[in-house]
């Protein structure tokens, strides 16, 4: 029992990290109908950008702001200058998708050429080999941390979505966009900020794996994939869904790496998500999507 619960909790803490990545990924399709797969590139982006200021010698605290800001500025001005120019000569949903893949190249391009390809070490306030015991349970620092900041990224954005009126005209675009506009809801800007956030929660998570992989500008490949699964997982047009799916593949894998073997713990992930969804398309809690005209 201690053993399943070792590997639950080292599951949960994987799975808020795919949960940040699945929320920033169903809140763009949510709002836009357009897959972002760019996203992880933009948070590779912003986690280098952090790594750049903590080598001249910032605060772990400014440099970290300073990545979130960052990465958020980066999606917006994409959305600004690129996506509505392109919706503005009627290009397809799909050319769209292609422009968010171009962006991924783009930046992969640049971390490489600015940030090297070598796997470098990220400086952090956490450690992975501080332990804390809890009866047999052994959780690390980082984990710690990682499961902290990632229910508490989710419950402030979840408050936000639910509880504001900046949140209730996030709602309104997502669900019907002419209606928005006829209420006289700043449409473009909301999108934009709902890109903006998106890509904050997209680097928060760039920022906690980083300590436990070696950066380089691919390191986010495998987690955005983790993410976007997750989001399908939960239902890509359900913020609840991508938490819940995030947890879920997270716990998966952990399970199936300690009673399967590592060589399964990917396979036993996605093989869960097939499973799921032949049996509910549109995902756990997802619905399934009719668009208003």
């Amino acid at each position: 029992m201690t053993q399943f619960l070792q590997y639950v909790i080292s599951g949960l803490a994987t799975g808020s990290v795919y949960a940040l990545v699945a929320l920033g990924l169903a809140l763009i399709y949510r709002s836009t109908r357009i897959l972002h797969f760019g996203h992880g590139d933009v948070t590779t982006a912003g986690t280098f950008f952090a790594f750049t200021l903590l080598g001249l010698k910032a605060h772990f605290i400014i440099a970290f702001g300073a990545a979130l800001l960052f990465g958020a500025v980066l999606a917006m001005a994409f959305y600004f200058c690129v996506l509505i120019p392109a919706q503005r000569r009627e290009a397809t949903q799909l050319g769209q998708i292609i422009l968010t893949v171009g962006l991924g190249l783009i930046l992969q391009g640049l971390v490489a050429h600015f940030g090297g390809t070598e796997p470098q070490s990220f400086p952090f306030p956490l450690s992975d080999t501080r332990i804390y015991r809890l009866g047999g349970l052994v959780v690390s620092q980082l984990s710690l941390g990682t499961f902290g900041i990632g229910l508490l990224a989710c419950l402030l954005f979840y408050l936000l979505v639910q509880k504001t009126r900046l949140g209730l005209a996030m709602r309104a675009t997502s669900e019907n966009l002419p209606a928005a506009q006829t209420m006289g809801i700043p449409t473009r800007q909301i999108l934009a900020l709902s890109w903006g956030l998106a890509a904050l929660l997209g680097v928060l998570a760039g920022l906690f794996l980083a300590p436990a992989l070696l950066l380089d500008p691919f390191f986010m490949l495998e987690p955005f994939l983790k993410g976007f699964a997750a989001a399908i997982l939960g239902g890509l047009n359900s913020l609840p869904g991508a938490i819940v799916g995030g947890l879920i593949l997270g716990v998966s894998e952990s399970l199936a790496g300690g009673y399967v073997s590592i060589a399964f713990k990917n396979t036993f992930a996605f093989l869960v998500i097939i499973l799921v969804l032949m049996v509910r398309p549109e995902g756990l809690l997802g619905e399934e999507f009719i668009e208003r005209v």
